[in-house]
Parts: structure tokens; sequence; C-alpha cells
């Protein structure tokens, strides 16, 4: 499959993924994965907010079967603003996760437009003024999801990717045995002030648009969306990846470099809502383990407290979530393999965005996961 067009498959559109204008085109369909969509509505869910929804919706995909020993699930948080589609380069029976032997689990985060999103939740809690969700709500969903819908009291893997990440790590502090193993890619336990001060300057872009009415628009904000857009595409690929112009790899013949910012411009995340696009980058930016109840704000004690082996997987050239604190949080996690993505890829090499990236990820989580003896 053409690697742009299959980076836009495995992250769902978004983020990267006005890529698929850009480096468009013509490569032989790869065989398509079986999965099953579903929906699971929790009545009367309450939120770290405070605020009460009164149905708190959660779209999730699976793949493969549960066995009847209910001990073959792998966990598969999603990232910003993607649907449950967004681990498949890890998906197939060459790749690490084989879904003839494991029943996979692949949920969508609250605010993606699909799970309860402001753009989809009736009033008094549609837009604006849908409650701030946090990591920790997410989790709690998922588990409610897990325990009492599927009836999977325990998870031989959670793997996430980005936010997937962030939740993640926030399973193993809040439920320190509920899986045999942690998985991160180009993400965090906490997001650190520079990474909150990076958010609050796309958020600050979308909303200057007078079209926004804070929040009560009745049509997209579009100038406020491009321009979210290209602060975001700034941060998205290493300086290196851009100087060496490695967007031209898969790109058509004659693409110009004033092509392709107009194209993260004007088609970064296709269909976006506004305030959608908002409360995830909220949830990102609030997200710390520390605040976990219990560890009074100490990030450094709230991984102290990880039980179970994490496979932690910065990426070299991130620009969202560095390496620097990736190495600063793994000094403080019991039993963890931190394992550097060598890539130029910047944030989006903790999804394979690219073949090199791909093969490196696959093998490198295969054979964390090999090391429990269950996993085929």
């Amino acid at each position: 499959m053409h690697m742009m067009r299959k980076l836009i498959l495995l992250l769902s559109a978004p983020l990267i993924f006005c890529a698929q204008a850009v480096f468009s085109q013509d490569a032989p369909a790869a065989k398509a994965l079986t999965a099953e969509r579903h929906e699971y509505v929790i009545e009367n869910f309450k939120t770290e907010s405070g605020i009460t929804l009164p149905q708190a919706r959660v779209v999730y995909g699976t793949y493969g079967k549960l066995n009847d020993a209910k001990d073959n699930v792998v966990l598969l948080p999603s990232h910003y603003m993607a649907n449950f589609h967004g681990y498949e380069w890890l998906i197939g029976a060459d790749k690490a996760l084989d879904p003839s032997n494991l029943f996979l689990v692949a949920t969508e985060l609250f605010g993606n437009g699909n799970s309860s999103s402001p753009s989809n939740t009736p009033d008094p809690f549609h837009g604006p003024r849908f409650p701030v969700m946090t990591i920790r709500d997410n989790v709690e969903a998922v588990h409610w999801l897990l325990v009492k819908e599927l009836k999977i009291t325990h998870l031989r893997a959670i793997i996430g990717f980005s936010m997937g990440a962030q939740q993640a790590f926030q399973w193993a502090v809040s439920y320190p045995t509920f899986a045999d193993r942690i998985v991160a890619t180009a993400g965090t336990a906490k997001c650190y002030p520079h990474g909150v001060v990076r958010l609050e300057g796309q958020i600050a872009a979308l909303t200057a648009d007078a079209a926004f009415e804070n929040g009560d628009y009745k049509d997209q904000p579009k100038k406020g969306v491009e321009a979210f857009a290209v602060v975001w595409t700034a941060w998205l690929f290493s300086q290196e990846w851009w100087r060496r112009e490695l967007w031209r790899e898969g790109a058509k013949p004659g693409k110009t470099f004033d092509e392709v910012l107009h194209e993260f411009r004007t088609n970064f995340i296709p269909g976006a809502d506004a305030n959608n696009l908002i409360l995830q980058m909220r949830t990102w930016e609030k997200h710390d383990v520390g605040t976990t109840p219990g560890f009074s704000g100490d990030v450094e004690r709230a991984l102290k407290s990880i039980k179970v082996p994490v496979l932690y997987m910065p990426s070299e050239t991130d620009l969202y979530f560095p390496i620097g604190d990736a190495r600063y949080e793994a000094t403080f996690i019991p039993d963890v393999s931190l394992v550097p993505i060598p890539s130029l890829w910047g944030h989006t090499a903790g999804a394979a965005s690219n073949p090199a990236d791909e093969k490196f990820l696959n093998e490198t989580i295969g054979k964390f996961l090999a090391a429990d003896k269950r996993v085929p």
C-alpha cells in the first residue's frame, strides 16, 4: 500500500491525515481486516469535573474472537480524534497482534465525534457546554465496558499511541494488575507545561475566528480550524523531516511545498467539529497520573506504583512528547524497557507512519509480548 495512504488508514484520518490529498493515489489496496463496530452506553456517568452525563456513549471496535476463558484480550485505546481503526498497522497474521489468536478491543475517546462528544450530545451539554473529560474519565468508562458489558476482568496487554499511551499509563496506575503488560508509543504519563502551552496555542488559533462565537457557531469556523491546522502541522514531524523534504516520499511528481502546506491547512482532519477538537485538546493537556486519587499530585510516586512490565517507546524526534520527558519518567517505573524509535518522522513515528518505523514497532512490540508465553 502506498506509504502515505497507509498512514491515513492507520491514524484514521486525523492529524496526518490530510496527507490523503498531499501524498495520494494509486497504491494497491491492502487486504482488509475484519472488525466489528459496537457502542456501549453508560447511564448517569459522573465525570471528574462533577458533571453527570445522562448517557455516555463509548464506541469501540473488535478484532478476532474472545476465547472461552476470556484471557486473550488486548486493549487498544485511541488517540487524538481517531476512530477504532487507528491500530491496524499492528494487527494481522504477520504483525505483533494476530487476531486469529487474540481478541482486540479498540476504543474511541470521548470527543472524537462518535463516542459522546460536544457535537453529538443534546442540550444541556451540547457544544461548548460539554464537560471537559479527563483521561481518567475515559479509562473509567472503558473499565465499565470491559467488566460490565464484555465480562472481561483481565487483559494480556494495553497498547497505546499518543493519547492512547496516556490512557495506557493511567490504566497501569489506576488498575495496577488489570493488564499483564503496558506498551506506550509516543506518549507520556503526564502532559508537562510545554505541552500545555502548545495545545493552548492551537486552541487560541482556532477560537480567534470571529465565527467561533464562543463555541455556539452556526457553521464551522473555517478560518480558525485552518489556523489550528497550520499550528499543529508545525509540531507533527521533526524539523529534519521538513529540511530533508521527506514529504516527497510517495508524493505525486511535481508536488510542491506550497501545495503540501495548503493541504495540511485545508484538509487536516476532514469533517472535524471545532468543539470536539478543543475538547480532546483539553483532555490531553490535563492528563497527569500524579493526580490520580491517592498520589497527591506526585507523578513520580504514581509511576513507582506501576506493577507490570512497561515497554516505553518514545520517538527520538517527537515534538509533542519529547524524548527527554520519557527518559525522566522511565527512571521511576520499576520494570521498564525504554526503547526509543530511531526516526525522523516525529510524533507520527509512534504509529508506524512509514515502513521502517512500522517494522521496528511490530518487531519490538512483538518480542515484548512474546515474553508472556500465552501470547502467540
